[in-house]
């Protein structure tokens, strides 16, 4: 009987064990690093409401909150970062303009709902990243809107999700953060230039000798030097617990460059009755028709949210129900 009573107990610790190490690897909050707020957003006071609603004396207010395009207002005041409108699918001030478009194609089953921003920088490559809770670690998670209105962002999408991972080369606004190689990464230079690369070929002092402000880890790269990257048929990102083919159908974030300066941002809706999603090659087959020299897959699936000031702009798993993400790729307001 006492054996028996032995045998269940190590059996109820085994498996309490192994739910903690679960537990710690995927849920439990793990703060390395604390970030300074980026520079734009130091010094700004208010409420999160503030920051969804903006400063009426910097912008124009949208006419609606429709899928349809509002006219932008003709008159908008200025302030310390210039003058600025913009309406329900665009933004322009001085030094950048936005212009996003809401496609739907096809019907039934193969109904797909995407979102494209194209936007150019005129002066300055005014594109920043941003970590959840302002700290680098894993399962820091908040949501792409939090995140983006937190940093008084104007436009955002969400970035790599390196915190499910504990591998790969993590650079961010300059500082390297993490050093360990793994799979196709995304170069991003001061003057707007995205390159793909290999971890393991390029070191992180040359990446920053040269240049590179930031670093993405996901992939893979979908256009390079203007041609479709390659095969993604059973494309994996990592070996963690859960993971599988990435190649099918399925909703979908990415980044890509017509030429430095010239950037595409899409977000692709699938998982729904509304949009199915879009396979790899689907995605980098749009991002060639739309003329980019190079773009790159970044996290999908219930992560894919694109934000425009202060509202989500898609319609995540076609539920309107973001996921949390460890980051950001973002757009502040031209200093």
């Amino acid at each position: 009987m006492r054996s028996r009573l032995h045998a269940r107990g190590d059996f109820l610790l085994t498996v309490a064990l192994i739910l903690y190490r679960l537990a710690d690897r995927y849920l439990i909050e793990h703060f390395e690093v604390i970030v300074e707020p980026n520079e734009a957003v130091e010094g700004t006071a208010g409420t999160d409401a503030d920051a969804a609603n903006w400063n009426s004396d910097a912008v124009s207010k949208p006419d609606s909150a429709s899928g349809d395009a509002a006219p932008a207002e003709a008159a908008a005041s200025s302030n310390a970062s210039g003058a600025a409108t913009w309406d329900d699918w665009s933004y322009e001030d001085e030094n950048q303009t936005i212009e996003i478009r809401k496609v739907q194609a096809g019907s039934g089953s193969e109904a797909v709902t995407y979102y494209v921003a194209d936007v150019i920088f005129h002066e300055t490559a005014n594109l920043d990243t941003a970590f959840a809770k302002n700290a680098f670690g894993t399962n820091i998670i908040e949501d792409t809107s939090t995140i983006a209105a937190n940093n008084n962002a104007v436009f955002a999408i969400n970035g790599d999700y390196y915190g499910f991972r504990s591998d790969g080369v993590i650079i961010r606004n300059g500082t390297l953060f993490r050093d360990k190689p793994a799979r196709q990464g995304l170069a991003l230079f001061g003057d707007g230039t995205l390159e793909a690369y290999d971890e393991e070929e390029l070191t992180s002092d040359s990446l920053l000798a040269n240049g590179v402000t930031d670093t993405f880890s996901f992939g893979p790269a979908l256009v390079t030097d203007g041609e479709i990257a390659g095969d993604f048929s059973s494309v994996r990102i990592d070996k963690n617990f859960g993971n599988r083919s990435i190649g099918a159908a399925n909703p979908r974030t990415g980044i890509g460059m017509v030429e430095p300066g010239h950037l595409l941002f899409i977000v692709v809706d699938g998982r729904s009755s509304e949009s199915r999603g879009m396979t790899l090659t689907e995605f980098a087959e749009l991002f060639e028709e739309l003329g980019a020299t190079e773009a790159y897959n970044l996290d999908g699936g219930g992560s894919s949210t694109m934000y425009f000031m202060g509202r989500v702009v898609n319609d995540p798993l076609g539920k309107g129900n973001e996921r949390g993400v460890s980051d950001i790729i973002y757009i502040p307001m031209s200093a």
